[in-house]
Parts: C-alpha cells; structure tokens; sequence
C-alpha cells in the first residue's frame, strides 16, 4: 500500500489544507493527515479538537484518515510505515521554512521523501495564521475555512477575542 502522511498543526484547518489534502489522495492508497500536537505553538483548539474538525473537513475523501501525534514527525510516520511526507506550498515565504524542514526530518531519516505541492490560485495565500489574524481584527473568515467546521472556528476564535481583551 503506498500511504502518504500530511503533517501540520491544523490550528485550525482551511479550506486550503483541504485542498492540499484532496489532490494529495489522488496520489496514493491512503492519505493519512497527522495532526501535531505541538504545545510550543499554543494552539487555540485542543489536539482532540483539531483531529475531530479535520476528519469532519475531510469526511467525503475515502482514502484519507486522521490522527494526532505528539512525538516527531519521523517516528510517527516510522509507525504508519510511511516514506513518504506531503506539504502544501504558498508563496516565496514558505520556501525557507520548507527547506529547513525537509532537512530536519531527512537528517533524523534519510528514508523520508517529501512530495510538495502549490495551494490551488483560489488558496495561495490562506494559512492558519492569517485566518486568526483576520478574524481578530473583525474580519469574516468562513469562506476560509471548510463550511463543516466554521462554527466551530468562529467559537473558538470568538472565546480567545474575549479572552485577550478581559
């Protein structure tokens, strides 16, 4: 079986992910989204939160299944018997920050391989940050985000707004 492992953070997910996440599952058996737990990030949404809204935003492709990690990267894809990573890329931006991970998951193992593909136009410039970023300055972020999911964005992102102005 060839699977593929689509990392990140997911906090929260986007409709660019998705799409990264749909035209990733035309290319193997199984897509396999690994949601990092990765506390030093200070995620808004809990890793079991983060898990459930990504399978919810996932739900129609049948060849992808998600779960959460909280060791590296690399001993996560050493248990789903995976050679092979995915990543989504967007502007110029991310091309640093790319390389310097493609070349910490190859030094921990040289059997890594990591496929990248661009966001679709429509997507090139959402991220998870940005998504945050607009809606705490009073921005509508649901036509970011994957509709199965917006209301839970829109709360939880609503509940840090309050908190950060309390």
């Amino acid at each position: 079986m060839n699977t593929i492992v689509y990392p990140g953070t997911f906090d929260p997910v986007t409709n660019g992910h998705v799409d990264v996440i749909e035209r990733g599952a035309r290319l193997c058996d199984l897509l396999i989204v690994g949601v990092a737990a990765i506390s030093y990030k200070k995620p808004v949404w809990s890793l079991e939160e983060r898990v459930d809204m990504v399978r919810a935003a996932t739900r129609h492709v049948s060849n992808v299944e998600v779960e959460g990690f909280d060791d590296l990267l690399v001993h996560f894809m050493q248990r789903k018997h995976a050679h092979i990573m995915l990543r989504g890329l967007r502007p110029v931006s991310d091309f640093h920050n790319e390389v310097q991970f493609a070349w910490a998951n190859r030094h921990l193992d040289p059997n890594v391989d990591i496929i990248y593909l661009m966001s679709s136009q429509e997507q090139f410039i959402v991220s998870s940050s940005l998504v945050k970023q607009m809606f705490d300055g009073g921005g509508d972020i649901r036509d970011l985000v994957p509709e199965s999911v917006a209301d839970r964005i829109v709360k939880g992102l609503s509940q840090v707004r309050r908190e950060k102005h309390d």
